[in-house]
């Protein structure tokens, strides 16, 4: 696959290292007025930069909660700075995937890395938000995708925003949890509760303008901006939003993980059966028909997810 030209670059973001919050990059504004805590968070990943122009414009517009809390941050800031636009996939991440450490026993655990020290630090931001919107881009050119998690009440929130079209509802991945499903979030029982949006292919502009229309959605859709504040960057009239519900991942077991042909997410393979991929010699077959690839990964590696599969649910 020839890769995308680099429309969407870094921007500089070393006017907001220092916030409120005694937390490099990480801005805490308070109303004053009774309402929920929500957490916008960019650059989980270092390549993904659609969320830092996104942050960036609600820093330029001066956008301040009129009811409740919102915390505004920047992530793994250090794989950020190692963007190289001759590899801009290598900056994801320094040592581990930042969206791989989320839970109690890696956080609490002797094991080291540039992100887990970050995770550790935003660990207590992260546990006192209501709502978390992360903001993510894609591999590969695919419309954007609200992943909600296997919960009610992430599908439920996610159809509150109204934004984007495709809503999927997903399980975690076998290399480890990521930020959406730790603590509460993860927790049926409470009311908290976390999304994450692939806006786009990471270099396309119109990643940066998928994840400025959620941003201004997700504020809008719990009520902690004024509406008329949101208006001019809400999706007129969007399409009717669609629920794929995925079954698992593809995880790679062998280092001869290949595709059977180029794809980029949301075909529909018609019969159940239909040969995908290889992962060595075995092959990988659709379980069911209409079976819909989501976000098939062009990072092939033992452990990965290679593809999740789904269907789509009227």
């Amino acid at each position: 696959m020839t890769r995308p030209p680099l429309e969407l670059l870094p921007i500089d973001i070393e006017a907001y290292r220092r916030g409120n919050t005694g937390i490099d990059f990480i801005h805490r504004f308070d109303s004053g007025a009774p309402g929920p805590h929500l957490l916008i968070n960019a650059l989980t990943h270092g390549n993904e930069v659609c969320g830092a122009h996104a942050l960036r414009l609600l820093f330029e517009r001066d956008i301040r909660p009129a009811r409740g809390i919102l915390t505004l941050g920047f992530a793994n800031v250090e794989a950020y700075r190692r963007f190289d636009a001759a590899n801009p996939t290598a900056s994801r991440f320094v040592d581990e995937d930042f969206n791989r450490v989320w839970n109690e026993g890696i956080l609490n655990g002797d094991r080291g890395s540039v992100e887990l020290a970050r995770a550790r630090e935003l660990r207590p931001s992260v546990e006192a938000a209501d709502f978390l919107l992360d903001l993510h881009s894609m591999q590969r050119p695919c419309p954007p995708l609200m992943l909600c998690g296997t919960q009610d009440k992430g599908r439920e929130l996610a159809f509150r925003l109204g934004v984007p079209e495709h809503v999927v509802a997903d399980p975690g991945h076998a290399a480890g949890p990521r930020m959406r499903d730790f603590g509460d979030f993860g927790d049926p029982a409470s009311g908290k509760t976390a999304l994450l949006i692939e806006c786009g292919q990471h270099w396309r502009k119109s990643s940066a303008e998928v994840a400025i229309q959620a941003v201004f959605h997700f504020l809008a859709a719990l009520d902690v901006i004024d509406r008329d504040l949101a208006e001019p960057h809400l999706v007129a009239d969007p399409p009717a939003q669609r629920l794929i519900r995925v079954s698992g991942p593809v995880t790679i077991e062998t280092e001869d993980f290949r595709f059977a042909e180029d794809y980029t997410g949301l075909e529909v393979i018609a019969e159940a059966g239909t040969v995908i991929g290889h992962d060595g010699e075995r092959p990988i077959v659709t379980p069911f028909d209409d079976c819909v690839l989501i976000m098939p990964s062009q990072r092939l590696q033992v452990g990965q997810t290679a593809v999740r599969l789904g269907r789509f649910v009227d």
